[in-house]
């Protein structure tokens, strides 16, 4: 199939195709007249790349995936890789936390309140509650 078709089946732009090229993610066939043809393994790959990028990888981490011959090479990158996203997800249950304490909070302005000035002085590092200005 042509890359137009290739692309309208996956909802994704043709450029799109064409950058994954460029970073050696796809390497399709060429017509007598140069044109990329696409068969059932680019497909697949093509798959492969859209769930991956679903799941947060970047293109150089499916890049390293889909270059490394070793099972165990692999399961390295993505441990490295859920590692990753456990911190980013401790950071993000943190930051809805400090954003529903806020939202939650008697203070008619939530800088006010003492909770959130120890939050803030413990970022500084003092011990002390920080009076933020208004």
């Amino acid at each position: 199939m042509g890359i137009g078709t290739l692309a309208e089946r996956f909802g994704l732009a043709a450029h799109v195709l064409r950058h994954w090229e460029a970073m050696g993610l796809l390497t399709p066939a060429r017509d007598a007249a140069g044109r990329r043809r696409y068969g059932l393994a680019d497909l697949t790959r093509v798959a492969i790349i859209v769930r991956a990028k679903e799941a947060g990888l970047s293109l150089d981490t499916i890049r390293s995936l889909v270059a490394t011959a070793d099972p165990a090479g692999r399961r390295d990158i993505l441990r490295e890789e859920a590692e990753a996203l456990r911190s980013r997800i401790a950071a993000a249950r943190a930051s809805l936390g400090m954003i529903e304490c806020a939202l939650g909070c008697d203070h008619e302005d939530f800088p006010q309140c003492a909770h959130f000035q120890q939050l803030v002085a413990a970022r500084i590092g003092t011990d002390a509650a920080v009076r933020l200005p208004v």
